[in-house]
């Protein structure tokens, strides 16, 4: 069975090479990959290149949830691309492009079963917003 793509971008008022340094820094990525702000990220690391692992800790801040969100990369092009499989081999395309000084992140990845295609386009635009104005806040 084919797995529904969903597809989410945003344009951030940033130079390419800022976005693309707060997108894979776990300094940054702890600021800004959360959901809603009854969420954080506490901790995040990230080995950038073919067949290195990321993991950032997803977790409610009253402390009744947290969960891993954790995989490992299959493509890796310098300010430009990146693709990863998470843990159940859904699969994730992000891509970088300059428009202008500004930059365009397109990100497609696999729905998974659990939660409705809505929740979840909803949640990772959300933290694409998120890091949208951390990354305007940077430059």
């Amino acid at each position: 069975m084919q797995k529904k793509r969903i597809h989410i971008e945003t344009l951030i008022n940033a130079a390419l090479n800022k976005v693309w340094q707060a997108y894979n820094n776990p300094e940054d990525i702890v600021v800004w990959n959360h959901a809603s702000e009854d969420w954080h990220c506490p901790s995040s690391e990230n080995d950038l290149r073919v067949g290195g692992k990321f993991k950032n800790k997803m977790a409610a801040k009253d402390g009744s949830f947290e969960f891993d969100f954790e995989g490992t990369y299959t493509e890796v092009t310098a300010h430009n691309s990146i693709s990863y499989v998470l843990g159940d081999n859904r699969e994730t395309n992000i891509k970088f492009k300059d428009e202008n000084g500004k930059t365009r992140v397109i990100i497609d990845f696999d729905a998974e079963d659990t939660n409705p295609e809505e929740m979840q386009r909803d949640g990772w635009q959300a933290i694409l917003d998120n890091f949208k104005k951390h990354a305007e806040s940077k430059s």
